[in-house]
């Protein structure tokens, strides 16, 4: 499934403009309301993701092609991929 491109893309005086007319909100209008109790405050913590370390990486050219065909921020989500596997296999340390 080809990533939909609905990026909107507008200069600070637009911003400007639109703000003055009434025509922004930084949330979409259909974006869910949730309350978040005391139990979530208690119980959250900051987490700061790991620093990046720029790597030369070789991997098949039908991979590359597949991840930079879904477009921008390909690399970014490589390395989602890439921290979801090891996630799920950091209990094999034995």
């Amino acid at each position: 499934m080809m990533a939909r491109d609905d990026t909107k893309r507008y200069s600070p005086g637009e911003l400007e403009e639109k703000v003055a007319r009434g025509d922004y909100a930084p949330t979409r209008p259909d974006a869910p309301e949730i309350e978040l109790g005391e139990d979530f405050w208690r119980n959250a913590r900051v987490v700061m993701p790991p620093g990046k370390k720029s790597i030369h990486l070789r991997v098949d050219a039908d991979v590359l092609a597949w991840f930079r065909a879904r477009g921008r921020g390909y690399l970014t989500r490589m390395n989602a991929v890439l921290r979801s596997y090891m996630e799920s296999h950091k209990q094999d340390r034995t």
